[in-house]
């Protein structure tokens, strides 16, 4: 089933896109929406070929980071022989659903990508957080990583569809996410 909107969420490191992903899938029916990762494939070639946890890599936690810089340099070898690779990989093994919450679009090609395989279907969010909050979540820049396009190739894309500040924590989910679950609903109905 080819689903009716896709959703797609950008952010830097620690601007909070993964909670937020979750936040929203939290407050929708799971059976009419799923959370579709790009970064899936590439975590899980990495895990099956350096025997890593998967689920360790899938978090985000300390584990990642250490392997982060290896895992950004052969997706872009691969992305390099074929632009839409990871993201064709995360949609053939998405669940079957009308809602596609895509948590972790980084480069202009993902956006082409999507815009070309699903079209109008397709809706932006970027998920924004200043570098002081970020540092608070536990971010710190790491050279090879916060300057190289996993990161920055989104920086000069302003046609965003929907903005969400995620600077300040004592807003409710609710609240940052109300203009996305009002467009949800009009495909609910």
């Amino acid at each position: 089933m080819s689903p009716q909107l896709v959703l797609l969420f950008s952010g830097k490191r620690k601007s909070g896109k993964d909670y937020i992903t979750d936040q929203l899938y939290s407050k929708l029916n799971n059976n009419v929406c799923t959370i579709v990762k790009i970064s899936q494939p590439i975590k899980s070639h990495w895990a099956k070929t350096r025997n890593l946890d998967l689920n360790e890599l899938l978090s985000d936690g300390e584990y990642k980071e250490r392997y982060r810089l290896e895992m950004i340099k052969w997706s872009e070898d691969m992305r390099d022989k074929d632009y839409g690779c990871f993201c064709r990989l995360a949609c053939e093994n998405a669940k079957s659903a009308n809602i596609w919450i895509v948590s972790d679009i980084r480069r202009k090609t993902d956006l082409l990508w999507f815009r070309k395989t699903y079209g109008s279907k397709v809706k932006t969010v970027k998920v924004f957080a200043d570098d002081e909050t970020r540092k608070g979540r536990g971010w710190t820049f790491t050279p090879g990583v916060d300057d190289a396009p996993s990161e920055c190739n989104l920086d000069d894309v302003t046609d965003w569809d929907y903005i969400i500040d995620n600077n300040d924590t004592s807003a409710k989910a609710d609240e940052k996410l109300r203009a996305i679950l009002d467009l949800v609903q009009t495909y609910l109905t």
